[in-house]
């Protein structure tokens, strides 16, 4: 999937005052990275605090991203969880046309063997129309999808094109790089190990400081893919300290502290999440400001 090298970002759902879903600030952040230069979407992923939302208003998040998009990228969506019945029945019920392909996370919570996440993706991969990115997060999940389990769905599904890889383990990642079939795509779900992972190998990022700078951030990838090295870094250094404060509270309450600096949506999380304190959001200013 060609489509889907480079940088994708994880796209947040903006929020208004009354935590209602604000369509135009998420048309306005459409417009900032694709024309920032990121090569492709990603829907209702953790960034989207996806957990909270309604069945109703997950609805309106994607109508509005595809309104805004107008097929100028392709587009990602998340479809996953640790119901393995319940994502089966998504992936047959929900029109998937619109996408490239969907990214689906590692069942969480349940914290099943390598044989039982074998046997989910199996199933998603039985059931999808469409090509299918793994999300192996154990951050998350409470389970690491091991490259042996990786290696062996990518071998047996031929729809499994691809892994957003977030153990922040760049052995396991360069694992992955060295015993992949031709064609998989092995791509960052951690920005700060994201420019090592490319050189190493890697297809690119599924990001969230790219959505705060795509520009930056987008080119940093492309450097490293054309293995431009000393350019890539020089970009990678520059971003370095934005990419731990955005992480440093929660995600997304930092990128989104990000899109109020940069005036594009409020800053508004819904509970569980709560806001960055004063001291992170103005450091966050600061360092917007002082980007060159």
């Amino acid at each position: 999937m060609q489509s889907l090298i480079g940088t994708g970002v994880a796209l947040v759902t903006p929020f208004k005052k009354d935590f209602s879903v604000d369509t135009a600030a998420l048309t306005r952040i459409i417009n900032h990275v694709i024309e920032g230069g990121v090569e492709y979407l990603v829907i209702l992923g953790t960034t989207a605090e996806s957990a909270t939302l309604s069945a109703a208003e997950k609805e309106i998040v994607i109508q509005t991203i595809v309104a805004a998009n107008k097929g100028r990228v392709p587009m990602v969506l998340g479809v996953g969880g640790n119901n393995t019945a319940k994502v089966v029945e998504e992936l047959k019920t929900r029109d998937l046309s619109p996408f490239a392909a969907i990214l689906s996370v590692s069942p969480y919570y349940n914290k099943p063997t390598q044989e039982g996440i074998y046997q989910h993706f199996k199933a998603v991969s039985e059931a999808s129309p469409i090509p299918i990115i793994l999300y192996n997060v154990p951050g998350r999940t409470s389970s690491n999808m091991l490259p042996a389990t990786v290696i062996r769905l990518a071998n047996d599904f031929k729809n499994i094109i691809g892994i957003k890889e977030a153990a922040g383990d760049i052995v396991q990642a360069m694992k992955l790089i060295q015993t992949k079939p031709e064609g998989f795509l092995v791509i960052s779900g951690d920005d700060m190990i994201t420019l090592p992972m490319v050189l190493a190998g890697g297809s690119g990022v599924i990001s969230v400081i790219g959505e705060g700078f795509p520009k930056a951030f987008s080119e940093m990838v492309r450097l490293g893919l054309n293995k431009k090295v000393d350019e890539a870094y020089e970009l990678h250094y520059k971003l370095a300290d934005s990419i731990d404060m955005i992480f440093e509270q929660g995600n997304p309450a930092g990128i989104k502290e990000v899109f109020k600096h940069l005036g594009l949506s409020e800053n508004i999380v819904r509970l569980p999440l709560v806001n960055v304190d004063e001291n992170l959001s103005v450091r966050l200013n600061n360092f917007i400001k002082n980007l060159a």
